[in-house]
């Protein structure tokens, strides 16, 4: 019902459903748009100037959102003569399980047999989907209620469908599983045969629509289905950006510069060229600075398959003028950032008078925390396919997490209308927020352009992503706290220097934005009455972009490592000290302590609730039998930390041994997200952010020598192996709210505090503080 699937070549069933056309009620749209398509992390919003959206009034959440968000069913439910349930996804699927979310709550809503539902993917086209930004956690915290409506909507059309057909009144038919019912003559008629009548049906109005009451729910929040991509994934079949094939498909790999504003100096076509199946060389001019989702530049070669690309890459021996990035080396940048922080910088947050309170303390502590460049990494290197038809029109394929971005850039640079361009999303092998940034689909694109519109597969190497990504930032963080004579803190400073995402898009931006201070900074949750934040200034010499969870790495690390410390100077019990230090359960307005950003949400819908951090904390304590006796050798650690609107809690317990090698035995992980649509998929997530946390806190990083990215493979840039994940993860899910409440994030909030819970348990079990990432190596120093 109610969409034409004939727009989704790639992704629709073989037996195409007869669709339903009919009136479309389009959703809001945002008015905010800096960047436009730029909105994985609100960046639209974040570098705009203060007071420059005063006569906007307030968008918050989805309405914020460039494109804003739609509930039409006509958009996202087709069904086919013989039943079969359509739901079209509009974010991206890279192993978290969107799509099989998204299909079960319209499904839900729907009354649906699960067993017939089947998924089909959105191209990119947010005037037509709303916002399809994959980013931020905020798929379902978004779409959830419009995916309700979506499918109560359809629903609603089949009854009145099927009342018409049976004359009587509509109030007089129901569903039930994937069937219309009237009672009172006892008739029964399938989905699929109303399917086409309901076509003729007007879309209700979404303030008439008829939610289910929560009670009736058979697969929201029921935590019993499988992802719906299981076989495909499983026995191979699955289509990843890499798997595209398209007749007559040619294959491209590019010589990049080495040092991030670097230009191509010299090559050799000649020498490529005389490699076995390569047709073409072709030079890849960058944009003026600042780069955004635009191509640094450099040589690409296209050829018959990837490997004669690659050895063509090789033959040309192109050499490059490294510009103003080839001194960067990562150790004097870390003195650079050290000091930046030992001196007062932009104060983002004041409350109280902390240089009194200083004074006045009884014991003080100051610590500096160091947090490495770290790089996204999937499985899946980017990959993109780009064909351009006679006509002018251009298909696109590829692992894409914002695929309005991608036809956005390539008609930016190829100098045509975004509407003859379709992005075509497939599986992605891992994303993280690499694959939001499309510089990869405009080189596909202009190498198709320079083989006269010829397919052409863009594939980056596992080196093309360490060397040439979008770095984590590196960052120093200095915290400062004066303690009374009880041990408990009466000042706090934190400083915070980090190169900024900002400086993708502003040239030259060099203090970080709201989104970033937004992370664990300016929002800090503590009853503590003297609270300084500031920002010294930091020059970007790498790409910055986003990563699972941001600044909440390096923030949660710090903060929480500083409070077990302040925990072990007032001889307390680090769980119980940092419910003390949280205080009591309150509501606090972020905008209030200095985030006025506050993930995008309504600050009058997700305030900080330090009773919901409280629960999480107790509940993963409890879990984690906090307080137990451990072997020597032993410890637990403990932290937590709130993103995303979302709290979490975690308990590590390690094993130190006598060589300084460190085994995270156990990982207990708490969380409330508020009302939980899909428990399987919020314990995978929580599971998977336990091993990636793991992998920062003790193995991973990018470091740089004269401009150049050192680490080149996962023999170097290291993560967590099989054999070194814990043998146990325990994951507690807390129920925060009822199901009128809003929902929180999932995807990241589980990643910031598992490195200082990790520390905190070497500290148990060693008593060594480690204060730097990451940490595996610091033992056997």
């Amino acid at each position: 019902m109610i969409h034409d699937l004939a727009s989704f070549p790639t992704s629709a069933p073989a037996d195409e459903p007869e669709s339903i056309v009919a009136k479309v009620s389009p959703g809001q749209l945002s008015r905010r748009g800096l960047i436009a398509g730029a909105g994985a992390l609100v960046l639209a919003l974040s570098l705009k100037p203060q007071g420059a959206l005063a006569a906007d009034p307030p968008k918050f959440g989805a309405d914020g959102m460039p494109h804003g968000w739609r509930d039409d069913p006509t958009l996202f439910v087709a069904i086919a003569p013989d039943g079969t349930v359509t739901v079209t996804c509009i974010r991206s699927e890279m192993g978290q399980g969107v799509r099989t979310s998204v299909a079960f709550v319209v499904a839900d809503e729907l009354d649906a047999d699960w067993a017939k539902v089947k998924v089909a993917q959105a191209h990119g086209d947010e005037e037509r989907f709303g916002n399809q930004d994959t980013d931020g956690s905020r798929s379902l915290r978004h779409f959830f209620m419009p995916l309700r409506r979506a499918g109560a909507a359809a629903r609603a059309m089949l009854v009145a469908a099927a009342a018409k057909q049976w004359n009587v009144p509509a109030a007089e038919v129901t569903t039930e599983n994937h069937a219309l019912v009237h009672a009172k003559s006892g008739r029964r008629i399938g989905f699929g045969e109303v399917a086409q009548a309901a076509a003729s049906m007007p879309v209700p109005d979404r303030a008439t629509v008829t939610l289910k009451d929560p009670s009736a729910f058979r697969y929201i929040g029921k935590g019993r289905v499988g992802l719906i991509d299981n076989v495909g994934i499983t026995t191979g079949k699955a289509q990843y950006g890499l798997d595209t094939r398209v007749e007559g498909m040619l294959y491209a790999v590019v010589a990049r510069p080495p040092v991030f504003g670097g230009k191509v100096k010299s090559f050799d076509e000649a020498a490529a060229l005389k490699v076995p199946g390569v047709v073409k060389v072709v030079t890849i001019d960058p944009p003026a600075p600042p780069y955004e989702f635009m191509p640094t530049g450099g040589v690409a070669v296209i050829a018959r398959n990837t490997w004669a690309a690659i050895k063509g890459r090789e033959a040309l021996n192109a050499s490059f003028e490294d510009g103003p990035n080839a001194s960067y080396d990562s150790d004097a940048y870390r003195a650079t950032l050290e000091q930046a922080v030992r001196k007062p910088g932009k104060v983002v947050r004041q409350e109280g008078d902390v240089d009194a309170a200083m004074k006045k303390a009884a014991k003080r502590l100051e610590a500096e925390y160091y947090i490495p460049h770290l790089v996204q990494a999937p499985m899946e290197p980017p990959a993109a396919t780009v064909r351009i038809a006679k006509d002018g029109t251009i298909e696109a394929w590829g692992c894409v997490q914002s695929p309005q971005a991608a036809r956005d850039r390539i008609a930016k640079r190829l100098g045509v209308d975004p509407k003859t361009v379709t992005v075509n999303v497939t599986l992605l092998g891992g994303g993280f927020g690499r694959k939001s940034k499309p510089d990869y689909f405009v080189e596909a694109a202009l190498c198709s352009k320079a083989m006269d519109g010829a397919p052409v597969k863009m594939t980056w190497t596992r080196e093309d992503d360490l060397h040439n990504g979008y770095y984590h930032t590196v960052s120093v963080e200095r915290l400062e706290a004066g303690l009374d004579d009880k041990g408990m803190p009466i000042a706090w400073l934190h400083r915070s220097a980090a190169p900024t995402i900002g400086s993708t898009f502003v040239a030259g931006a060099n203090e970080q934005i709201p989104i970033e201070l937004g992370m664990g900074l300016v929002n800090v949750p503590f009853a503590i009455p003297n609270m300084r934040m500031e920002n010294p200034p930091a020059d970007a010499h790498v790409r910055i972009g986003w990563f699972r969870s941001v600044s909440n790495i390096p923030r949660a690390f710090a903060v929480q490592s500083f409070i077990n410390e302040l925990a072990q100077m007032a001889g307390r019990d680090p769980k119980d000290y940092l419910l003390d230090v949280i205080g009591p359960a309150r509501i606090i307005d972020p905008v209030k302590i200095g985030d006025a950003w506050n993930y995008g949400e309504d600050p009058s819908r997700y305030p900080i609730d330090t009773g919901r951090l409280r629960n999480v904390i107790e509940a993963v304590a409890k879990g984690a039998g906090w307080g137990r006796k451990v072997d020597k050798g032993r410890g637990l650690g403990i932290a937590a930390h709130y993103s995303f609107v979302t709290y979490t809690a975690a308990v590590a317990e390690v094993s130190v041994g006598p060589k300084g090698e460190v085994t995270v035995e156990r990982v207990d992980i708490a969380i409330d997200s508020g009302q939980q649509v899909n428990p399987e998929r919020v314990r995978s997530q929580l599971e998977g952010a336990v091993v990636m946390g793991m992998g920062l806190a003790l193995t991973a990083q990018i470091t740089f020598k004269n401009g150049r990215a050192v680490q080149d493979n996962y023999d170097t840039y290291e993560l967590t192996r099989i054999n070194e994940a814990p043998k146990i993860i325990n994951v507690h899910l807390v129920q925060g709210g009822s199901w009128d409440k809003p929902l929180g994030g999932v995807g990241e909030p589980g990643v910031p505090p598992v490195a200082p819970a990790i520390a905190n348990a070497i500290f148990a079990a060693t008593g060594r503080r480690i204060r730097q990432l990451p940490m595996r190596d610091k033992l056997s120093a």
